[in-house]
């Protein structure tokens, strides 16, 4: 897994949650999630008390709230099947401005909306707090199966790989005059897509043909054994208790 490797929702930072360990931070997110998953959906007030523990956390973390409400743009093909939920849905129907919607819709709606962007947001934060690399060393020392593992950080540097590929044959299109303006340039970008595909192939065959010259027999190495001592396992999972309380409250009152 090599050296440092930069994406955009990272945001460079010194703060105490940027200092934990990625398997902690990865271990609070998940059982928050979790939590958040089994909150009833009729205890409104507890989703804003979840809300307020992400808010101290992005505080914490120093990350703007202009960062975070960006970033959960991408939950948007979510929100609009939330919206159609109470039009669409069975049961029960009430009259809202003269609009007759499902009981069951609506409260289906919030249900998806509610937990939806509180996991989203708790990603959004521990991707900005936390670098690719350390994420992959997290998986691994949450005992991810290695192969997962070997697949999520292949897929991540061809990714990257492939994009600059694509900017270089671009470029190349554009300064011999080419530009996407109908169906008749379709041929072209087809046969882009093609050689694009076949310069992806090759190239992973040198990796690999590399890789076995190197002694690859199916496992990477270790390089870096992160551990976490209690005070940083405390830390990180106060979140998840924190939003537990809070669950088994929904639950009883």
């Amino acid at each position: 897994m090599g050296a440092g490797h930069a994406h955009r929702l990272y945001r460079q930072g010194r703060s105490p949650v940027h200092a934990l360990p990625p398997h902690t931070k990865l271990a609070a997110v998940l059982c928050f999630v979790i939590v958040v998953v089994s909150t009833p959906r009729e205890a409104m007030w507890a989703f804003g008390l979840y809300a307020v523990l992400l808010g101290v956390v992005a505080y914490a973390a120093r990350v703007p709230a202009g960062f975070v409400l960006k970033r959960l743009l991408i939950e948007v093909p979510f929100v609009a099947f939330a919206v159609l939920l109470p039009f669409v849905a069975q049961g029960e129907r009430v009259d809202v401005l003269g609009i007759s919607l499902s009981v069951n819709g609506l409260w289906g709606a919030w249900n998806v909306l509610a937990k939806g962007t509180l996991g989203v947001a708790a990603s959004v934060l521990l991707a900005a707090t936390t670098e690719l690399r350390e994420l992959l060393l997290g998986l691994q020392r949450l005992k991810l199966p290695p192969l997962l593992v070997q697949i999520a950080s292949f897929m991540i540097r061809y990714g990257d790989v492939i994009t600059d590929e694509m900017r270089r044959m671009k470029i190349a299109r554009e300064s011999r005059g080419f530009a996407a303006r109908g169906v008749r340039q379709w041929g072209v970008l087809a046969k882009s897509a093609g050689a694009l595909f076949i310069r992806s192939y090759e190239r992973g065959e040198r990796v690999h043909l590399a890789m076995v010259s190197r002694g690859y027999a199916g496992s990477m190495p270790v390089i870096d054994d992160i551990t976490a001592s209690r005070a940083q396992w405390t830390y990180a999972l106060t979140l998840p208790l924190t939003a537990l309380v809070v669950c088994l409250l929904g639950w009883t009152l």
